[in-house]
């Protein structure tokens, strides 16, 4: 699939989810603390200068972040403490896809400009090592791998955000291959 399909697959499935998004923010409940803190969902770009970036592979990925586990009674403290998060990344071209999980840490450099850093661990449907016979997936050299991620964000409004971000999927050396995979993309975010 090219990514201009992939692209307009993705934009309307993203558009028919934030249909219920906008009724739920018009009806924003009262001062109930929840678990979930933030949905996410966007396109990728999958491994763009690599191998399994080769005819434009794209990704949809979709993420839920939940509320950090406790609260700082100063704003500085407050950024010191991350939000867990879960994940995935489907590939539109049987490409390599992953699911993942780990902590986010948010930083407010302005009112509506933030940036944001991840880390944790991803498993993987690629190919672990050279001689696997799936020719059209990148050789990770094991499952589960290492995932970081940044990202830049806008606030558009109180519950709804755009951000570019960067990830990367790596063992680390502690496998046998370890040419990893990078995906760049972009996601729009609502905050419960």
């Amino acid at each position: 699939m090219r990514v201009s399909r992939a692209t307009g697959l993705g934009l309307s499935i993203l558009l028919a989810g934030s249909t219920s998004l906008l009724a739920a923010d018009a009806r924003k409940s009262s001062a109930q603390p929840s678990l979930l803190s933030e949905f996410r969902m966007g396109l990728s770009a999958q491994d763009p200068w690599g191998p399994e970036g080769d005819g434009g592979s794209a990704n949809l990925t979709g993420e839920i972040l939940l509320a950090k586990p406790f609260t700082a009674s100063d704003l500085f403290t407050s950024y010191f403490i991350p939000r867990p998060h879960f994940g995935g990344s489907l590939n539109f071209d049987d490409r390599t896809s992953f699911a993942y999980t780990g902590l986010t840490w948010t930083f407010d450099v302005t009112p509506s400009l933030f940036v944001e850093g991840s880390i944790g661990g991803a498993f993987h449907n690629g190919r672990n090592e050279l001689d696997d016979p799936f020719s059209d997936r990148q050789a990770l050299g094991c499952s589960p791998l290492f995932r970081e991620s940044g990202s830049v964000g806008v606030r558009l409004s109180a519950n709804w955000s755009v951000m570019a971000t960067v990830e990367h999927l790596s063992n680390a050396g502690s496998c046998s291959d370890n040419r990893g995979l990078t995906n760049v993309g972009a996601r729009v975010g609502y905050s419960f």
